[in-house]
C-alpha cells in the first residue's frame, strides 16, 4: 500500500514538507509486514518528516517503540482522538539502516566483529 500524505498525497519541498505527516495505512497487517513497510519508506524521507502509522495488530504498540529505540528514529507516541490507532515517529538523519527483509537487523558492520 502507497503512503499518502495529510494534504493531497504530495509532499512539498523545503521545511513543509517535514510539517505534513506521510500516513502509513497497515490496516490489519502484522508488526512483521509493517516494520519492512516503514522501514522502506523512512529511508526515502527527509530528516524531520513524521510518520503517521496506523496499526491494528495489538503487538504494534510495542514493536514500533522497540524498532524505533534499535534505528534511532524519535518515537513519538500513540495519537490520541484517532478511529483507529495510529503511533508516531520522526525520521532522523543519524538512524541506523536495517535489513530490508528483516528490519530488526541493523545492517553494516558486525558489533561482534565476526562478519556473520
Amino acid at each position: 500500500m502507497k503512503p499518502t500524505s495529510a494534504n493531497d498525497g504530495s509532499r512539498p519541498g523545503g521545511a513543509d514538507a517535514r510539517a505534513v505527516p506521510v500516513v502509513l495505512d497497515g490496516g490489519d497487517r502484522r508488526c512483521v509486514q509493517l516494520l519492512i513497510e516503514l522501514s522502506r519508506l523512512v529511508a526515502d524521507l527527509p530528516p524531520g518528516s513524521v510518520v503517521h502509522l496506523i496499526a491494528t495488530d495489538p503487538a504494534a504498540p510495542l514493536d514500533l517503540p522497540a524498532w524505533c529505540h534499535l534505528t534511532g528514529q524519535h518515537y513519538l507516541g500513540p495519537l490520541p482522538g484517532t478511529d483507529r490507532p495510529t503511533y508516531a515517529l520522526r525520521v532522523r538523519a543519524d538512524a541506523a539502516p536495517t535489513h530490508p527483509q528483516a528490519p530488526w537487523r541493523l545492517t553494516g558492520p558486525d558489533p561482534g566483529g565476526s562478519g556473520a
